[in-house]
């Protein structure tokens, strides 16, 4: 069941889509006056391992950790209105993009996509944050 813990008006959202990490790290997601900042999300399963498969894959697995989190905010994918996007190689963009286009539709959220040297492993290829303003979408 996802927990919102209060701290003044910021509320920690977590959801089981999500593990947290460790205490001390960062957060993976904050509510603060209806709109949630997600972290960088990467495809790290429940067990610590990296999801086998290209970008196309990882980028699905993260975007079901946001939708997790995003959910468990209060609100739907259709709230995010900003993502930024690290990929480990360029050329391989696409990939992204098609899982991308099986998540959102109508207007899409405002994206940036940059390429990076790494991630924080060498097996990540797809790292993706989120900003959502909850219910301003449309359901």
């Amino acid at each position: 069941m996802p927990v919102a813990q209060s701290n003044s008006r910021i509320q920690r959202v977590t959801s089981p889509a999500a593990p947290e990490p460790l205490p001390g790290t960062w957060s993976n997601c904050l509510l603060v006056n209806g709109v949630a900042y997600v972290a960088g999300l990467v495809a790290r399963g429940e067990d610590g391992k990296v999801v086998e498969g290209d970008e196309y894959h990882q980028a699905k697995a993260i975007f079901a950790k946001m939708r997790g989190l995003i959910e468990a905010a209060g609100g739907a994918m259709s709230d995010v209105v900003k993502v930024v996007i690290f990929v480990t190689d360029i050329k391989n963009r696409e990939k992204v993009w098609r899982a991308r286009r099986e998540v959102f539709t109508g207007n899409f959220p405002v994206s940036t996509l940059v390429e990076v040297a790494a991630l924080a492993s060498p097996d990540l290829k797809v790292e993706i944050e989120a900003i959502a303003h909850i219910g301003a979408g449309t359901g």
